[in-house]
Order: C-alpha cells, then structure tokens, then sequence
C-alpha cells in the first residue's frame, strides 16, 4: 500500500498481521487495527483456523481513508486499539461503538500521528451502531462541509429523518444538521462514516492512492525496486502460533498486549 490509511474493525473471528517493518499483531472481536501505508509499506493478513472442528466466522470492517498530499510519503505506522479501550455508549436500545471522533465526552484513542483524522477540523468519525427494535437514536449535528455517510449492514426498518433505508444500502448526507434514527420492528446495525473532505485531486490503483497518474506510476516503480522495504518474514503468508493470544508487536520489538 501507499498514500492512504486502512482502519481494520474487527467484529468476530482473528486475524494475523504481519508487515514489511517487521511488526505482527493477532487481534479479535473489538480490537481496532490502524495501519498508515504512508509511503509504502507490504502487508500480510491471516485468518488462524483455531478450532479445526467448528466454523471460524470472520466478521470486519477495512476502512480506508486518504492522506492529503503533502502526508502521502510520510514513514508508515502501525497502532492497535484494543477493544477494552474502545468507549461503548449504552442507552435506550442503542449501543454506540465510538472508534473514531468524540460521542458527547466519550473520546478513543487517538489515531495515529499522520493520519487525516489527527487532525481537529478533519471531524473523522468511525462508528458502529446498534439499535434494538424500535429504539430511536439523535445523531448530532456537525460542522458545515462535513458529510456522513449510514452504512446499514443488518435488520430491516430503520429510518433516517422519516426516509427508510434499506438493509445493504449506503445514504450519503452532506446536510449537517441533526439526523434521527428510528429503527423498525427488527435489531438493526449501521457503519457511520464521517468526515471533512480533503478536497485534493486522487488517483487510485490497486494498492496505491496517491495524487495522480504520474504518482502512482513512481509508486509501482517504486515497489519493484526496493519492495517497500523487503519482506522479513519466511513465509508470504504467516500464521501465529495458536496459543499466542492478542498481541502486537511493533518494528521497535516492543510487545503489547489487551490491558486487564
């Protein structure tokens, strides 16, 4: 990858990680996997088949989000936000998984140093939301020029502002006044996504997002050339060792693990 950002949310099963700057992670259900590709970084992502006599269902969300210009060659990051230090608002029939930009005084952690959503004005938010059937939710107003977009994944009969939303369907608001939610007669669960445009021009190619055509053919060049680092790893897809637990261990060799 190059020029952008992946925000992994996982929601049920594991998966491995391993990258170019040698670090490695397993993470689960809640953690938050936060990777700035910046100026290129190869990454690996397993699934670990744990119970060789069951399903291992895998559930996420791989969000990606652009860097302006002048960041898109900053040195990679790798973070992990784990679940136990996602805030979770609970009220009324709604729960509120608050991965990025503040709900009332619930704050996460913060994302990484140059990413898009670092910076104030950005307003990133990153959101799951669950409501129980006929539960109502106010999302609050956000500045002007700052759009959102509901992502409803499951359950049948919300509406947003009075308009119904169908299940496996996106609506794209740039109004930024207060939109109400109101579930119908089943659980249903929304991905909001929201944030101030970069307003800078972008060209995509597989793996790479960058500002033009002429960039993204440097970054293909680029990849051949040094493979954005070499690839550490004996394998070209990696497994941990089933009793590893979560962890993650960073290009520094420093390991951390879930708090508690």
């Amino acid at each position: 990858h190059r020029g952008f950002e992946t925000v992994t949310v996982m929601r049920r099963g594991l998966v491995d990680h391993s990258d170019s700057l040698g670090a490695a992670a397993r993470f689960g259900p809640g953690d938050v996997q936060w990777m700035t590709a910046g100026k290129g970084i190869v990454h690996s992502e397993m699934f670990p088949l744990l119970d060789a006599s069951a399903p291992n269902p895998l559930e996420l969300f791989q969000i990606w989000i652009n860097l302006p210009p002048e960041d898109k060659m900053v040195d990679p990051h790798f973070s992990m936000l784990w679940g136990e230090t996602v805030p979770r608002v609970e009220a009324d029939g709604v729960e509120v998984v608050v991965v990025a930009g503040a709900l009332g005084d619930q704050r996460p952690p913060s994302p990484p140093p140059k990413s898009w959503a670092s910076r104030p004005d950005s307003h990133v938010a990153i959101w799951t939301i669950r409501l129980a059937p006929g539960a109502r939710l106010l999302l609050p107003a956000v500045a002007e020029g700052v759009v959102r977009t509901l992502h409803v994944f499951a359950g049948a009969g919300l509406k947003a502002s009075g308009e119904a939303i169908a299940t496996s369907t996106a609506v794209f608001a740039q109004d930024p006044g207060e939109i109400e939610l109101v579930n119908g007669p089943a659980a249903s669960e929304v991905l909001l996504l929201q944030g101030r445009p970069i307003g800078r021009p972008v060209a995509q190619y597989g793996p790479f997002v960058m500002s033009n055509r002429a960039e993204i053919v440097a970054a293909f060049e680029d990849y051949q050339r040094t493979r954005f680092g070499g690839w550490p790893w004996p394998s070209d897809e990696p497994v941990h060792a089933p009793d590893a637990g979560r962890f993650a261990r960073y290009p520094d060799g420093s390991v951390a693990r879930p708090p508690g």
